[in-house]
């Protein structure tokens, strides 16, 4: 979820981001700059940091397994993300295109595309400088499947050369919905720039991404990068000639990824990226025909340094790139600026900084700006011939990219599912795995979001909050990540480290995800009520049913013909009539296809229906022996639930096998809310495994000169009234099945009830 944020400071109005839960974050994680590195040009372990801290491989691991958690359309056979399924697959629809894929932006569901390009410019930028980092890790190969998987989602947005599909999904009907991506319930337009209403920004940037990935997938696969190259050229053409912000044609991206930095910058960035690409030298002149126009520092003339590279400004990563290719002094120049306000400060003025050592340039998302930097940093600084700036460049990003995995005060980290105490409550719907429409339900995070970086602290005090509510310190997005991960494979290549054998584990179910749950309603000489419920609290993925079906069983007494009477029912045809099972056990079927039961909110997750089984007048009838009878409410594996022909909760009946097994004794009671009068008894529940199920307990109670009173409960705790003051009782507890079998009698209790209160006689 993305929300306004503060305007600038010092008149900086570009760096305004309308967002909404964490498009301030998406930008901080992304740009380095610089022509490709030499592995000799990459400083040896110990050049000026301390040796390493962490183990960034598997650090590099964990951050681009991320993505794939972010993925949208069809789930490739190359995701490693158990508890992700396919989602969104009618992306598109409503305006006769494939948009199907791409990468979900943040804890919501929108794909938008600008932050979703630079984020995959970061990515390949980081691959570009540090391959050999990737290689190093072994994770070469999961990079170029993500790439390749954002990179097709381009292909299909970019029909034409003067049309970009920049956003799938309507901000405020995605947000208002908290819920897993597989079973989103709300309509997902696509909206698009072209010709009559275009968007420079948004077209200049994707063309970055295009050129950048084209360098990644060269050489292993070129024909792709030659394709990726030809939309690149001609989004580049489209986003020159065009000059507009995109937000003015995709409306609904104003509220949280308008760019307030203007298109001016996209321009410089994609022909730079056009020139690496290429190697052509008309898009460097292009670049560098377009950066005396980049935006200054309020009334002056002097480059804007007090901020830094993020989704909406891409300028100080040309900064970087231009420097590192040309060596003009001018580039470097500002380069330096940039990065020293960072570090040392500019006449007297620089970034804060808190006591444990983060640079906090905002509130919202940031150590998603500190990783950013970072990244730039070590890519200006493997080039740079100052030796002073190598060394604190250098040592600026380590400790920044430190500071996220666990070095700092509260010895925690900022990545989900690494290092030391890290946070366990992302504001990331699917992660959660509600089933309510909640982010209070259920209170544990269900997922392990692992790679994912949070915002972490909003202030130079190191303080931090796991809330999942808190999405300024707790969103998590692909920008946020795409700037951190390159950098961690720049520390790779240096420092070394092991990816994790074996990651990820598998994830398995927390509770029982599809249930049906049976009350009864009515007890009848001749007819037994019931209310059935079934519900789908899946997360492993989540899933919608919408074939469901399932019998609840029972055994006619054969003393009249069975009767079902249909009552209520949420949606699903309620039963009107039994078939038989086999031998003496028969069945009635509520069959809800064409109704849907997903974890989608408070009704949608479940699907009540209501019937009564009997006879007529004259008959009789038992319940107690039916297979699917439970005297108690709750979930009841008695009943057989079934999706698209196959069981996926409950048993079905076999062959008639008496019960004769008795169910575990009880454990001792004991006592609570003492009076003269009465007394509240609970115990460890029995189990049984005879098959008939646990229908009850039965308590006997005793007290010398009296009989044994005997008070029967379905459940393991009693209340006791009616007792004599300043008396011993003794209590023990009997449990009873289905089939009547009873249990041993559980260690006895005794209870002397206290004196009576004296007569208040004032």
């Amino acid at each position: 979820m993305r929300h306004p944020t503060r305007p600038p400071l010092n008149g900086r109005s570009w760096l305004h981001r309308l967002l909404t839960a964490g498009a301030a974050l998406a930008g901080t994680l992304a740009l380095a700059v610089g022509a490709a590195v030499p592995a000799a040009a990459v400083p040896a372990a110990g050049q000026s940091a301390a040796a390493p801290a962490f183990n960034y491989a598997e650090a590099l691991q964990k951050s681009l397994f991320f993505y794939e958690a972010q993925q949208s359309g069809k789930k490739p056979a190359w995701n490693r993300v158990s508890w992700r399924g396919d989602s969104a697959l009618t992306d598109g629809a409503d305006v006769g295109l494939d948009l199907t894929g791409g990468w979900y932006d943040a804890g919501d569901h929108v794909k938008f595309g600008f932050p979703m390009a630079f984020s995959a410019t970061m990515l390949a930028w980081g691959a570009v400088e540090y391959r050999d980092g990737y290689v190093a890790a072994g994770q070469l190969p999961h990079l170029l499947n993500n790439l390749r998987f954002v990179n097709d989602y381009f292909i299909k947005a970019h029909p034409a050369p003067n049309v970009l599909y920049g956003q799938v999904g309507k901000g405020d009907d995605d947000h208002k919905w908290w819920g897993p991506a597989e079973v989103m319930p709300m309509a997902r337009p696509a909206y698009k720039i072209d010709a009559s209403c275009g968007g420079a920004d948004l077209a200049g940037e994707t063309a970055a991404a295009m050129a950048a990935s084209s360098m990644v997938f060269r050489p292993t696969d070129a024909a792709y990068a030659d394709k990726l190259l030809t939309h690149a050229r001609q989004l580049y053409t489209f986003a020159d000639t065009v000059r507009r912000s995109y937000h003015e044609c995709i409306t609904d991206a104003t509220n949280f990824y308008r760019s307030w930095s203007g298109w001016q910058d996209e321009l410089v960035w994609g022909a730079i990226w056009l020139h690496r690409a290429t190697g052509e030298a008309a898009y460097l002149a292009k670049a560098e025909s377009e950066y005396d126009r980049l935006n200054t520092e309020n009334q002056s003339s002097t480059r804007s340094y007090k901020w830094t590279i993020a989704w909406d400004n891409k300028q100080f990563g040309a900064y970087v790139l231009l420097a590192n290719l040309t060596g003009k002094q001018k580039y470097v120049d500002d380069a330096n600026r940039w990065l020293d306000y960072w570090t040392v400060g500019v006449n007297g003025e620089k970034i804060r900084y808190s006591p444990g050592g983060m640079a906090v340039l905002d509130t919202w998302g940031a150590l998603r700006y500190a990783a950013n930097t970072a990244f730039a940093a070590l890519v200006y600084s493997d080039r740079t011939t100052d030796a002073t700036r190598k060394a604190r460049y250098h040592d600026f990003a380590v400790r920044q990219i430190n500071y996220a995995l666990g070095d700092n005060p509260r010895k925690s980290s900022y990545v989900v599912g690494f290092g030391a105490n890290p946070p366990k409550n992302p504001h990331h719907r699917t992660a959660h795995g509600s089933w309510w429409d909640s982010s209070k339900v259920p209170t544990e995070t269900r997922h392990v979001l692992y790679g994912a970086l949070v915002g972490g602290p909003s202030s130079p005090n190191d303080a931090y909050t796991d809330n999942r509510d808190d999405y300024v310190m707790n969103e998590v997005a692909t920008d946020y990540n795409a700037g951190f991960t390159s950098a961690l494979a720049r520390l790779t290549s240096q420092y070394g480290g092991s990816p994790l054998a074996g990651f990820p584990t598998p994830e398995t179910p927390d509770i029982d995800e599809l249930t049906v749950e049976t009350t009864v309603t009515q007890a009848e000489p001749r007819a037994t009520g019931l209310k059935a419920i079934v519900y789908n609290k899946s997360a492993f993925p989540a899933r919608a049913l919408t074939t469901a079906r399932f019998r609840y069983y029972f055994r006619p007494d054969g003393t009249g013909p069975v009767q079902v009477t249909p009552g209520y029912t949420q949606g699903c045809p309620s039963p009107t009539a039994a078939r038989q099972h086999s031998g003496d056990i028969w069945y009635v079927e509520i069959d809800c296809t064409g109704h849907t039961i997903a974890p989608a909110g408070q009704s949608a997750h479940r699907m009540e229906v209501q019937f009564k089984i009997g006879v007529p007048e004259g008959g009789t009838w038992d319940p107690t022996n039916d297979p699917s009878y439970q005297a108690a409410a709750g979930p009841n594996r008695k009943v057989a639930l079934y999706s698209a022909g196959a069981r996926v909760w409950g048993e079905e009946p076999g062959p008639a096998t008496p019960d004769t097994t008795a169910p575990s004794a009880p454990g001792r009671p004991v006592a609570s809310a003492l009076t003269a009068t009465g007394v509240t008894l609970t115990w460890p529940a029995s189990t049984d495994t005879g098959g008939s199920g646990l229908a009850g307990y039965d308590v006997t109670r005793t007290s010398a000169g009296s009989d044994p009173v005997v008070v029967a409960t379905t459940t393991n705790s009693l209340t006791v009234t009616g007792l004599t003051p300043e008396r011993t009782y003794q209590f023990s507890v009997v449990a009873r099945d289905g089939a009547g079998n009873r249990s041993a009698a559980s260690p006895t209790l005794g209870v002397t009830t206290p004196a009576a209160p004296a007569p208040d006689t004032t």
